[in-house]
């Protein structure tokens, strides 16, 4: 990419598209097309045909999609299901009609089988039966990857998959019912510090265990692989690190400075017991993450109280 590369974001306005245009600018690119759902609504091929015909980007960033913690994917696996194939489907289509020299697919560990060797492989992709709490969304997610796989291989369409683990940071959807497990750790431990709140209750055991990693560090290597990586297989990103839920509650715990109770719901779904992805494979093109847990929970908890809380 040049710096006056003409450069789409596809979902901008959200956490990791708002990241990638960070990253962007932060490294000098200038010609970004930032498209926001107010702009431009991906899901209507007419629409999509047209933003394309308009802009004409040179590289595409497809990170808009339709997103939810584990009883948004459980309630709405439908809507997860369509809105998430149409998104992708019209976006690497008309990439491709429209000559874009390069497409970068953002998508998830969820695609990876419930039962994964642990950590978890690229190779391991369709081995197995997916988590049916997210299904809908990791079948979405899957079929994105096969479309850039069969485009590059019959129309020669250079589009490559990258696989993020869980991902937290500025942007983020705090809301209590419909978020991802971190946020949503977040908003519930500061409503409680500031109602005084004797305990909170989370789902689960607290038993499984999860990988994070900070939005900002997805994003670099997005815009690192844009560059460096021309492999059609899908490739993981993440920090190879994991921890349990119940000490990620903790460490949220003490960031918020609430001191009160943690009770755990044995009766709501844990989902899959592990999910950590093996990042060789990005390690040996020579990225790796740089933001720590501790220190992305700390900025993350002070975006929140400056942004989303107010």
């Amino acid at each position: 990419m040049k710096f006056n590369s003409k450069i789409l974001v596809a979902g901008a306005s959200g956490m990791v598209g708002s990241a990638i245009v960070r990253n962007l600018r932060k490294q000098g690119y200038f010609n970004i097309i930032e498209a926001t759902r107010n702009r431009v609504d991906f899901i209507v091929q007419e629409e999509t045909k047209e933003y394309f015909n308009r802009n004409k980007p040179e590289y595409v960033f497809v990170t808009a999609a339709k997103v939810g913690g584990i009883m948004a994917n459980k309630k709405y696996k439908g809507d997860f299901l369509y809105q998430n194939l149409m998104i992708q489907n019209n976006i690497i289509h008309y990439s491709m009609i429209s000559d874009v020299t390069k497409l970068v697919f953002l998508g998830s560990s969820c695609i990876y089988p419930k039962f994964a060797t642990q950590p978890i492989t690229e190779d391991q992709l369709m081995t197995g039966p997916l988590e049916p709490t997210n299904d809908g969304y990791a079948l979405a997610k899957i079929a994105g990857i096969k479309m850039c796989e069969a485009y590059k291989e019959q129309y020669g369409f250079n589009a490559i998959s990258l696989m993020p683990t869980n991902l937290y940071g500025p942007n983020d959807n705090f809301d209590i019912e419909t978020s991802h497990v971190l946020p949503g750790f977040i908003a519930r431990f500061h409503k409680a510090k500031l109602n005084n709140d004797p305990y909170v209750e989370c789902w689960g055991d607290g038993s499984p265990y999860r990988e994070f990693l900070h939005v900002d560090d997805l994003a670099d290597a997005s815009v690192f692989c844009m560059k460096n990586y021309e492999d059609s297989s899908i490739i993981n990103v993440g920090t190879g690190i994991d921890l349990t839920i119940k000490e990620l509650a903790e460490k949220i715990s003490n960031v918020v400075g609430y001191t009160g109770i943690i009770k755990w719901n044995t009766n709501k779904p844990n989902g899959t017991h592990r999910k950590l992805l093996n990042v060789d494979r990005l390690s040996n093109l020579g990225w790796k993450y740089s933001i720590d847990l501790e220190e992305g929970l700390n900025k993350t908890y002070d975006w929140y109280l400056r942004n989303y809380n107010a």
